[in-house]
């Protein structure tokens, strides 16, 4: 116990992985190892591609390198501690250890969330008013955007762990959870949690509603657009360039707004399915998104392709 002067909190938590497959948990750290390495070295080749292809030095690939980078920095937050539980039992974590943990993981999660609405606002201004995409979308405004997003993640987040060093934690310590969440931290308090959980609540709805709002605006009015011509190939074509951003923005949203949802309104459900949803929100988008720009995109496709032929032709030298 550590005595602040006023309260004994507890110094630890302990993690306890996912409840019912203790036995499973060394082969469930292969699955979690393999995301960490796909995220990595798939992330890796599209910042070296975009880097490396000077027609690539557009908006659009560097909010892709921006996602890149959020979708590593995500990945190690959450995947590091889940493989030191699966693989070396590592439970145990100090409680501002914790708490930073939970920060990060939740800010990058919300800057995730910025960057595709910025990535709709790109295919917006590129479809739409394709005369002006040179003059809106500077270099000077593309940064602009991606600080926007990351001030709101690191504002709108902020107040999350001071929320919880207020709270008392006297002989709860144990967290059903692989990682450090949010409301799995605030359920095992010794007091009253009502302004921890309507903050979380009201954090979670308000950038989900607001993000998932100005997407849809975009493509409202991309569609519009598309619509309006009258070829079919222009139709596939303009749709094409955004094929790979709703994919990516499906892959995000759908287990977020089921882990968000079960562990809100779903009491039945077992409290694996809370913890596994949670994980794979986390840990299958970044992994994911570098093979869906890989597949989707004609110039990020092509340009990969090349690099590897040119390696292997070295080699072969």
């Amino acid at each position: 116990m550590v005595d602040n002067g006023t309260r004994n909190y507890i110094s630890s938590f302990y993690l306890v992985d996912i409840p019912g497959l203790e036995k499973f948990h060394s082969w469930i750290g292969i699955p979690v190892c393999l995301l960490l390495v796909l995220t990595l070295l798939g992330n890796c080749v599209i910042m070296a591609t975009v880097k490396l292809e000077p027609s690539l030095h557009q908006p659009m690939y560097f909010f892709l390198c921006m996602l890149a980078v959020n979708d590593m920095c995500l990945t190690c937050s959450a995947a590091l501690k889940m493989l030191g539980i699966f693989w070396f039992h590592e439970q145990w974590t100090e409680f501002d250890v914790c708490l930073t943990q939970m920060y990060f993981i939740h800010m990058l999660c919300v800057t995730e969330s910025a960057i595709l609405v910025a990535m709709a606002f790109d295919r917006y201004v590129a479809i739409c008013t394709p005369l002006h995409y040179a003059t809106i979308l500077t270099t000077s405004m593309v940064t602009k955007l991606g600080l926007v997003g990351l001030s709101r993640a690191v504002l709108m987040v902020f107040p999350g762990p001071l929320l919880i060093k207020r709270l008392p934690y006297y002989t709860k310590y144990v967290i059903p959870h692989t990682y450090c969440e949010h409301m799995a931290v605030v359920k095992v308090a010794s007091a009253s949690t009502h302004v921890n959980r309507a903050y979380g609540i009201s954090v979670a709805l308000s950038v989900t509603i607001m993000d998932l709002w100005l997407i849809a605006m975009s493509y409202v009015k991309i569609i519009q657009v598309v619509f309006q011509l009258s070829s079919k190939n222009a139709h596939s074509k303009v749709l094409g360039t955004c094929a790979a951003h709703v994919c990516v923005i499906l892959v995000l949203y759908t287990p977020a707004l089921f882990s968000f949802l079960t562990q809100r309104i779903g009491k039945n459900v077992p409290p694996s399915v809370h913890i596994i949803l949670a994980t794979v929100y986390l840990l299958v988008p970044p992994a994911v998104n570098p093979l869906v720009y890989g597949v989707k995109t004609k110039q990020v496709r092509d340009r990969v392709l090349g690099l590897f032929s040119i390696n292997m032709k070295n080699a072969e030298y």
